[in-house]
């Protein structure tokens, strides 16, 4: 969640599943952005992400929003929430896919239509 925001926050296309994510991850910058007001390390952690959205500013971004998080505990439940709406009503169109995954996965693989045998492992 915190990297998606970050990389919406830094000017990159967003690649996430559909219009309700879209715009959860558009409410969740703009508040963020709102409450970096004031912080000058959270402040140039963006700065430096727009300015050069490479994955590790990206990162030094999406750490400084959840230290946000972490500290404003009642903003992190909002966030949280906020994003989850936005999973659930997560849909696929024009024979898209979506995958929801909460929480940290080591490995996934996301399918469709596999025509034939399938071997993992």
């Amino acid at each position: 969640m915190t990297v998606a925001i970050a990389t919406a926050m830094a000017g990159k296309a967003v690649e996430v599943a559909g219009e309700p994510v879209r715009a959860a991850v558009a409410e969740l910058s703009r508040r963020v952005r709102e409450r970096f007001r004031g912080r000058p390390s959270a402040e140039e952690a963006l700065v430096r992400a727009a300015g050069d959205p490479a994955p590790d500013r990206i990162a030094t971004l999406a750490s400084a929003i959840e230290y946000l998080m972490a500290e404003d505990t009642e903003f992190g439940a909002e966030a949280r929430n906020l994003w989850n709406q936005a999973q659930t009503n997560a849909a696929a169109t024009n024979d898209g896919v979506v995958n929801v995954l909460n929480g940290q996965a080591g490995k996934m693989i996301q399918l469709r239509d596999v025509h034939g045998d399938l071997n993992i492992g």
